[in-house]
């Protein structure tokens, strides 16, 4: 059974910083990609940062210069390390992994809040 768990989020006034933290439990036998993903109400969940299991990342345009993400396969965990935080930040992150245990799958944490308001 997988199950991803998240840490990190709350209310952080704008220009301020927080860190998401996933720590994915399971038998994988190999990480492909971990990410993190946002979505507010009435909109399609986004991809915010992805990392591959070789290290290589990409991030939404939005958050270039401003987030960093990391990760640690042999954990099976990731960070997000979000700076200089707006209000258009606001949104439930859910922590991502694309992985095999016996087949390819894709596996989703429960999400954490991130309000960014004064």
């Amino acid at each position: 059974q997988v199950r991803l768990v998240e840490s990190g989020g709350g209310l952080v006034q704008p220009g301020g910083s927080l860190r998401l933290s996933c720590i994915a439990s399971g038998r994988f036998a190999s990480i492909n990609r971990m990410g993190w993903y946002r979505q507010v109400p009435g909109k399609q969940r986004e991809l915010v940062a992805s990392i591959t299991g070789a290290g290589d990342t990409n991030y939404a345009q939005s958050v270039k210069g401003r987030f960093t993400i990391s990760g640690d396969n042999g954990k099976s965990t990731v960070y997000l390390q979000m700076n200089s935080l707006k209000p258009e930040d606001t949104a439930v992150y859910y922590c991502h992994i694309e992985a095999r245990i016996n087949l390819v799958a894709e596996y989703w944490g429960q999400g954490t809040q991130v309000t960014v308001s004064s």
